[in-house]
């Protein structure tokens, strides 16, 4: 298992001040500058209005108190009504408001999830092959769900309600304040008592349901490579060892999120309680004024009275309502912001460095000159732009050359030692060797998958680090030992070398490499649906398509690495024709162990601990009687 972690670790509460609110903010922003404030005007709107319902019962109780006496309940029975109505009016604009806020956040909510996950697969488009080494595939799709969708949450959900708890709370404080200093000093030390809970058990709450987000992530990478090698897990009877290890990481994940859920929730448990006594305390004390007939001290200017404290006591249970609502948030923008903040790693891995220049582009030749055009040719050439303006074009003829390179994958070990390489326009070389012994990694060299640490390697004449590396590898063909087959029909398959080419080209392709046969025996011939990699497939099969997919797309060089490994020695025969004239005229590296396969090469080449040890045509040796003979007459094995 791949064990780069540093992007994955548990993540604590300083994820509400590293930032990360802000640039998430600002990124849903710069996607909706119009609607976002606009939600934000109705989820205004909507709180305020469900804050002020005690200012008409205070209203309406003191029309009641102040006319108990004289007795008109005409001219009292008018205003309540006109009270009534205002606040009727009001409940509608507050479930206008309401209704088109939530409206308008599943808009943004959607969307922006559509535009993070477009920007982190973009994102991942452009990273380098040693950060897929580094980290695990499971891992890596745990950004695609387990984190979007605590995002989700917090976009949808948390923020929205947190905010509309926060303008009630400010509303409703306010109120209070307005009606009596003296009650809402006592429902300030209800807010402490509140806060200090919040803090303890909150914050425990939501240290654990981070911790329970990491794990969800580890137990998703373990449960897709068990996916992956379940052929290997049932040949080797390692199905209880599988199961004792998935046992311990679901253990860890259990013993995180029993206690996140636990502390989440004893939590409104005991903020509901604190609001009761807070009530009780408030309903006592403002009984106590009225009987002592205490002054009030208050904004309004005026007196303690009946038609004060009854509402005081309704706003208090709203600010409590309140104060457990925005603590039931926490833990849930806590995990979002979490996300947010992986999802913000992954966006900010820096991409493939890539300063070439040099573009490659169809052409034609006139008058002896190279001539850039749009029509398929089947020519290219090299485009190179000179600091005066001025074009050059080259003509792309498969000249490869390594010179003097060294290499190591994490720059202390070196893997390849003063490699060198020379292959002309249309030469057949072959790398030999035991595993490990370097043989793919130069061919990765020359894709640019990684970058040399000594040396240069050229394409006819041009420095490969000069060459743009999409049109550097739109030259080169490849065909790879662990064949990989997309979902969809055997035709888009092939297709996936030459994504213009027609249904013939696909099908002289497949020709070519010997695979249109078993094709047109499938269900549905060519449109035959391929899942799982090619799981309905034989291996062999698989390896076929990947020839075919290499030969639609009619590169200059190709690079096969043990293209034929899964092959079995009858069908090698029938494929060996096509794939002698898909590499004719063409510069070719191959791998092989098969040595039956590399005997007709131009130059062999044998590896040793990544350096060159021999090199030659396949009877000068032989002759030799050095290690290929060895090799070649079974004197030992490549492994």
């Amino acid at each position: 298992m791949k064990g780069n972690r540093n992007m994955r670790g548990p993540v604590d509460k300083t994820v509400l001040k590293d930032g990360t609110l802000g640039r998430l903010i600002r990124m849903i922003f710069s996607f909706y500058p119009v609607l976002l404030p606009f939600t934000l005007a109705c989820i205004l709107v909507n709180a305020i209005i469900t804050a002020i319902p005690s200012l008409f019962q205070q209203r309406i109780i003191a029309l009641i108190e102040q006319n108990w006496q004289s007795g008109d309940w005409a001219g009292v029975s008018a205003r309540i009504l006109s009270l009534v109505l205002t606040l009727a009016v009001l409940y509608v604009l507050s479930l206008i408001a309401g209704t088109t806020y939530n409206q308008c956040m599943a808009v943004i909510t959607q969307g922006s999830l559509k535009k993070i996950r477009t920007k982190m697969f973009d994102g991942m488009q452009k990273l380098p092959i040693s950060y897929f080494d580094h980290n695990e595939h499971g891992d890596i799709m745990s950004y695609y769900t387990n984190d979007v969708d605590a995002l989700r949450q917090m976009i949808s959900q948390s923020i929205p309600q947190l905010l509309n708890s926060g303008i009630i709370l400010v509303t409703v404080f306010s109120l209070m304040l307005y009606y009596s200093i003296w009650l809402t000093i006592l429902v300030v030390g209800g807010i402490v008592v509140m806060t200090k809970v919040v803090k303890k058990v909150g914050g425990s709450s939501g240290r654990y349901f981070v911790k329970q987000q990491a794990a969800v992530a580890q137990t998703e990478g373990f449960i897709e490579e068990m996916m992956n090698g379940q052929k290997v897990v049932k040949v080797f009877n390692h199905e209880d060892a599988a199961k004792r290890d998935f046992d311990r990481i679901n253990d860890e994940l259990f013993a995180v999120s029993e206690k996140a859920n636990r502390y989440a929730n004893t939590l409104m448990p005991i903020l509901g309680n604190i609001g009761n006594m807070l009530y009780v305390v408030l309903a006592f004390a403002g009984g106590v004024l009225l009987f002592l007939k205490v002054p009030n001290l208050s904004l309004s200017g005026m007196a303690l009275s009946i038609s004060i404290t009854v509402p005081f006591l309704n706003m208090e249970r709203q600010f409590a309502g309140q104060i457990g609502g925005i603590s039931q948030q926490i833990n849930a923008i806590v995990m979002g912001l979490a996300g947010a903040r992986r999802i913000f790693a992954l966006m900010d891995q820096q991409p493939e460095k890539d300063e070439g220049t040099v573009t490659l582009v169809r052409c034609q030749e006139r008058n002896g000159q190279i001539e850039e055009c749009s029509e398929r040719t089947e020519q290219w050439a090299w485009k190179k732009v000179e600091a005066d303006g001025s074009v050059t074009y080259k003509r792309l003829e498969g000249d490869v050359v390594l010179k003097d390179v060294d290499f190591s994958y994490d720059g202390e070990h070196t893997v390849l030692h003063e490699v060198n390489v020379y292959a002309r326009p249309g030469q057949k070389v072959a790398f030999v060797g035991a595993t490990g012994a370097g043989k793919t990694t130069i061919t990765n060299l020359i894709n640019r998958f990684y970058e040399i640490q000594k040396g240069t390697i050229t394409y006819d004449g041009i420095d490969i680090q000069d060459i743009e590396k999409a049109s550097l590898r739109k030259s080169l063909g490849i065909i790879l030992q662990d064949t990989v087959l997309f979902t969809g029909t055997v035709m888009e398959n092939i297709r996936y070398g030459k994504l213009d080419a027609s249904d013939e080209e696909c099908m002289a392709a497949a020709k070519l490499a010997g695979a249109d046969s078993f094709i047109r025996r499938l269900p549905k011939g060519y449109d035959t649906m391929l899942i799982a990699n090619g799981a309905n497939l034989s291996q062999g099969q698989r390896q076929l398509l990947s020839i075919a997919r290499a030969a639609v797309a009619d590169p200059p060089v190709m690079i096969m690495d043990e293209a034929t490994s899964s092959i079995d020695t009858h069908t090698e025969a029938v494929v060996q024709k096509g794939m002698d004239a898909l590499m004719a005229g063409r510069t070719v590296f191959v791998i092989a162990h098969r040595l039956s396969t590399v005997q007709n090469s131009d130059v062999i080449m044998v590896l040793d601990h990544g350096r060159i040890i021999e090199r030659g045509s396949h009877d000068e040796l032989i002759a030799a009687r050095g290690s290929y003979y060895q090799l070649y007459t079974g004197a030992f094995e490549l492994e």
